[in-house]
């Protein structure tokens, strides 16, 4: 596929990266989303060390939306913590966030990025819990339209990727994945959970 192709992909999946977390910031700062900040503090730091991992793996500018988007997740992270959002804390949680920190030296010690992004990205998806904990007992805390964006972010990605690899492809694909899984379980837990 051509280069100004990709350029122009990476640049959609940026953009969208942006159209998504802008209203979701601000619906985080007017208290209508609640985020669990544990688990963007573990979607942050898997989404950057994944971003590192697609580079050394020749994603090139397709791992661009990735490293944006991790900024971004760390942005909101600490804007929830400030927020004082769903701050519990569980001892499954630090099991998340330590696997995703234990990634590192694993992914040092094999040379192989692949590794680093397969145990990232089952950390990423282990990340989920406790916003699908919450999201199922509180589902209109939950932004249905940011997850929409997020699916397509990471379509646009996966198209502006220069090499694709399980290390390049497999982290966009299962966080799209587990967004679907959210949206579907939030949208039935709405029609059952009146307010």
């Amino acid at each position: 596929m051509d280069s100004s192709l990709k350029l122009f992909f990476s640049g959609v999946a940026i953009i969208l990266t942006f159209v998504a977390f802008v209203p979701y910031i601000r619906s985080i700062l007017t208290g209508v989303t609640r985020p669990h900040v544990f688990s963007w503090v573990i979607w942050g730091t898997t989404t950057i060390i994944v971003f590192f991992a697609q580079l050394d793996a020749k994603g090139g500018i397709g791992a661009w939306p990735i490293g944006v988007s991790g900024a971004i997740t760390i942005f909101i992270a600490v804007l929830a913590f400030l927020k004082r959002s769903d701050i519990s804390i569980t001892r499954a949680d630090w099991l998340f966030f330590s696997s995703a920190l234990a990634s590192i030296p694993f992914w040092y010690f094999t040379s192989d990025p692949v590794w680093a992004v397969i145990v990232l990205t089952v950390v990423d998806l282990l990340g989920f819990g406790p916003t699908i904990r919450k999201a199922y007992d509180f589902p209109y805390d939950e932004n249905i339209p940011f997850f929409l964006l997020f699916m397509a972010r990471n379509a646009f990605a996966l198209l502006a990727l220069e090499h694709y690899s399980v290390a390049t492809t497999l982290f966009p694909l299962s966080v799209s994945s587990a967004c679907l899984f959210l949206l579907v379980m939030v949208s039935y837990r709405r029609k059952v959970v009146r307010v």
